[in-house]
């Protein structure tokens, strides 16, 4: 057996080779220069490295509005969240069609060029299909509302993906991550997303996974989050720990993603299931209310999302769809309403305002729910917030 093909077939990889760089870095100084947010910054990365394949630069409005409206490609390949960048007004006011510009950190520091193929008006209301809502209050429809009103398309040559990376250690590209089941003899491999710390359930999640799978893949995203999100630094200290001390090495490796969270529930789902083909998974893991926020989406609806394709023909990648998990009493172990015949009341899922109000005070949850080891790294972080 090999390990599954990128999306669309081939691993996309826009970074310059040593002398294009260097011929890059030095017409960069006269070229118009555009600013990157985070997000875009974190986008730029997965367009360079390949984690977007088969995207090779930002989206023009053909693809813009089918993915928008189809979640497809203009071509038909199966994306659902668009990649594009919209600059400030200000900026692309001076920006045309044909111009070569400087796509930059936000520090000033070159990332890349890109030639503008398209300027196109930025529809946002379209944009908020994505989010199954116009409200502003959900995240991503607020990181629409500010982005400027004009995009601009184009293939990247990228001189540099991250000029200053966290967690280099565990940033591991999609070509990296290959290598790395190859050598060890990994064929199938289940992916984790998260967002936040594991706890016991989905530490009961992923090694079920592993359970069917050569390998388990545990990929953070350490892009832009939610301000009240727990911070990477910090989460990337309970994944070192809890792998260290709860999961079989051989079989486990932790990587990080520089993806910006989009909270887009279940188109988001899709979206990360092809990110994480592209870095060579077989099968990936949706859970409750998957990217989920707030009141926007239904409790299974990123699993839902999945019918409506070619599951082998157009995505390639084995759903492993969970319900609900948590501790039993009565049964003794993680749980879920398939394996477990006891009520409510048997369970412990503390309400994560509970289990924040518990670390502030500096007191540990429930060991049904979460590991002390973990909980103490928590604790140290929930007191030196307030």
């Amino acid at each position: 057996m090999s390990l599954i093909a990128p999306h669309g077939g081939k691993l996309v990889n826009r970074i310059l080779d040593e002398k294009a760089a260097a011929s890059a870095r030095d017409s960069a100084k006269s070229l118009k220069q555009v600013a990157l947010s985070l997000r875009e910054q974190g986008d730029l990365e997965l367009l360079a490295v390949g984690g977007f394949s088969p995207l090779t630069g930002f989206m023009g409005r053909a693809d813009f509005e089918r993915v928008c409206n189809e979640m497809r490609l203009a071509d038909g390949t199966v994306w659902p969240i668009p990649v594009i960048l919209s600059p400030e007004d200000g900026v692309t006011a001076n920006i045309n069609v044909g111009d070569k510009i400087a796509l930059n950190d936000s520090r000033g520091r070159l990332l890349a060029t890109m030639i503008v193929k398209e300027k196109y008006p930025h529809d946002k209301a379209l944009e908020a299909k994505v989010y199954g809502t116009p409200d502003e209050k959900h995240p991503g429809v607020a990181v629409t509302s500010k982005q400027g009103n004009w995009c601009l398309a184009g293939d990247v040559d990228v001189v540099s993906p991250n000029n200053e990376p966290e967690f280099p250690e565990y940033r591991l590209t999609p070509a990296q991550t290959r290598d790395a089941f190859t050598s060890k003899g990994w064929n199938t491999v289940a992916a984790f997303q998260t967002r936040n710390p594991i706890h016991r359930s989905h530490e009961y999640l992923t090694k079920v996974a592993l359970e069917m799978t050569d390998g388990l893949l545990i990929h953070p995203v350490v892009g832009e989050t939610k301000s009240d999100d727990i911070p990477a630094d910090t989460r990337m200290a309970c994944y070192t720990t809890l792998i260290d001390r709860y999961y079989a090495k051989d079989r486990t490796m932790l990587s990080v993603l520089p993806l910006a969270m989009r909270y887009a529930g279940p188109r988001e789902a899709v979206l990360h299931t092809l990110i994480r083909k592209n870095y060579g998974i077989s099968h990936f893991i949706v859970g409750r209310d998957h990217a989920g926020v707030g009141t926007y989406y239904g409790t299974y609806d990123a699993q839902k999302i999945f019918d409506q394709f070619d599951l082998p023909k157009e995505i390639g990648v084995t759903i492993l769809k969970f319900e609900h998990t948590a501790w039993c009493r009565a049964c003794e172990a993680v749980v879920s309403s398939k394996t477990c015949p006891h009520g409510p009341e048997q369970k412990v899922a503390p309400s994560g305002t509970k289990v924040r109000d518990l670390l502030k005070a500096g007191e540990r949850p429930p060991v049904e729910f979460s590991r002390p080891e973990i909980a103490d790294i928590l604790i140290k972080w929930a007191q030196s917030v307030g």
